[in-house]
């Protein structure tokens, strides 16, 4: 690059942050990295009455949790647009005194009858120009478009896009009130972060030429632009709540790790060769913007969790420990210090796709089961079955050590004398500790529940098993 990389993400607080929007600040965040830039985030507050504080922290805290860490931006003051306010207006007069734009007083309810005419007439709706050579001194403020010619969009995803003058009309810079409109404010904000390259979403394509050609009217040169076609649905249409989740919060509830995540949004649109699964490392290493797709990204949640799924397995078992340790505690339950708890979701790992589903196949290590299975309970929990309990936990009492190997040997000892397979016993011990026949390989189960609570688990089971005989 023949100048250092300057890229912004620049979400208005009105919500939480959508994939979509996460996808653009991944984009954003992995072209800075990628060519050693900087990174901006840009808070475009001028909406009064939707943008709030705490969304604000919403989205702070969402691109925190993803690891898109900012080079400037909040809580620095300067990144707000509510904060930038002279800054628009000495741009605004700039405009004016160069005779570039210029002042209309046309009442609204005269350009909604014209909107409303050029409706009925199917056409685009495009402002007279009445007040161009009207000379007046207040009003709303316009941007001078030329009449003829055309301005040429050349994006870096979708190539060349032309917009002719005769479909643009002289927009609005600043309103009658003073406050400046949102392409106004993108240009401005722009041009004087020194942002060199616009990453954003295609819905912000219409808009473009209207900025260029005010980025022109004010003399400074226009960044590189490109274009991210949007997210859409199962059926194709634009990702909206309809489809499900779609905010960056919910998927992290829902248990995603933050590196699937990340992962999953740089491959909506993105490719290289036929390979699924990077790194963050390897994700800054290979993205290039002119590799992503012009056309639109299905998000396919299978895929995420099938993805997610791969993260979970290839975590060492204290990393994983950290993340599922806020899980366990909101369903209630209380995890194992240190090491224990390590081991624990190590057997757990390959079978579960997100942290949610791991506590759920793995709540029995945490609390007794509060009933058995139905139709195992049926098949195990007999009076044959209360025989071989009672066996089983008089050998295991016995050991004098507690652990996988020397439960194994206990087990095999006591089959062949009572002349059964092992998964007979290893299921009615299943059952008894787990309420299921369902589990993580039986003697590293019993190793990790311990000896006094496996002991008590499977008396709890014999005695039920005692009552239905």
């Amino acid at each position: 690059m023949s100048a250092a990389v300057r890229v912004r993400f620049a979400p208005s607080p009105t919500g939480h942050l959508h994939v979509g929007g996460a996808r653009t600040a991944l984009f954003n965040w992995l072209y800075a990295r990628h060519h050693r830039g900087t990174f901006v985030l840009r808070i475009e507050d001028t909406d009064r009455s939707r943008s709030t504080e705490e969304n604000i922290a919403r989205i702070t805290e969402a691109l925190a949790w993803l690891g898109l860490d900012w080079d400037e931006g909040p809580p620095a003051p300067g990144y707000r647009q509510t904060e930038r306010l002279p800054i628009y207006r000495a741009h605004g007069e700039r405009l004016l005194a160069a005779g570039r734009a210029y002042y209309c007083d046309c009442a609204r309810e005269t350009l909604e009858r014209e909107r409303q005419a050029a409706q009925a007439k199917k056409e685009t709706f495009r402002y007279s120009g009445r007040c161009r050579d009207r000379g007046l001194t207040a009003g709303a403020l316009r941007l001078r478009i030329p009449a003829e010619g055309a301005t040429v969009v050349d994006d870096l995803i979708h190539g060349p896009v032309t917009f002719e003058h005769a479909q643009l009309d002289d927009w609005i810079l600043v309103r009658t009130d003073g406050t400046p409109t949102y392409n106004f404010c993108v240009v401005v904000d722009d041009v004087t972060m020194r942002i060199t390259h616009v990453i954003r979403g295609d819905d912000h394509l219409p808009n473009t030429p209207k900025q260029i050609l005010c980025y022109e009217a004010l003399g400074y040169p226009v960044p590189a632009l490109a274009h991210v076609s949007m997210i859409l649905g199962a059926d194709r249409s634009r990702l909206s709540k309809r489809h499900g989740a779609t905010s960056v919060q919910a998927f992290r509830d829902a248990g995603i790790p933050a590196e699937a995540m990340v992962n999953y949004l740089a491959r909506l649109g993105w490719s290289h060769g036929d390979q699924e699964v990077f790194s963050r490392a390897e994700l800054i290493e290979l993205f290039d913007i002119k590799d992503v797709a012009s056309s639109g990204a299905v998000f396919d949640e299978t895929k995420l969790e099938w993805l997610s799924h791969e993260y979970l397995k290839r975590l060492p078992g204290g990393e994983l420990a950290a993340l599922a340790e806020p899980f366990i505690r909101a369903a209630g339950l209380e995890p194992p210090p240190g090491a224990r708890l390590a081991a624990i979701v190590e057997t757990l790992k390959e079978r579960a796709k997100t942290l949610v589903e791991l506590c759920q196949v793995g709540r029995f290590y945490f609390e007794r089961p509060a009933a058995y299975e139905p139709k195992a309970a049926q098949t195990y929990l007999t009076a044959e079955g209360a025989r071989r309990l009672a066996l089983l936990g008089e050998r295991l009492a016995a050991l004098p050590d507690w652990e996988a190997a020397a439960i194994e040997r206990a087990y095999r000892e006591l089959l062949a004398e009572l002349g059964v397979k092992l998964v007979d016993l290893a299921q009615l011990s299943r059952l008894a500790l787990t309420g299921g026949t369902a589990s993580p390989p039986i003697f590293e189960v019993l190793a990790l529940l311990g000896r006094e609570e496996t002991l008590a688990r499977l008396e709890r089971a014999r005695a039920a098993a005692g009552g239905a005989a």
